[in-house]
């Protein structure tokens, strides 16, 4: 879960997006911003990374954890 215009999001994705393409596994985005019901969940946090549709994380990308979590 990512907002337009935050620079840790954008940190966050670029972490994603390298630690997906290692593993070969599929992900996407979405804004905040666009849902009412999003925007009052995560809107503070962001961003905030999901594994199989369960918060796994949030502000920053723990690594090691997010591999383990998606092995």
């Amino acid at each position: 879960m990512t907002r337009r215009d935050c620079h840790a999001c954008e940190v966050a994705k670029a972490d994603v997006e390298r630690i997906c393409a290692d593993l070969g596994v599929e992900w996407d985005t979405a804004d905040v911003d666009t849902d009412p019901e999003w925007r009052a969940e995560y809107g503070d946090r962001v961003p905030v990374i999901l594994v199989d549709g369960e918060e796994h994380g949030y502000w920053k990308v723990e690594e090691a954890r997010l591999r383990a979590a998606l092995r």
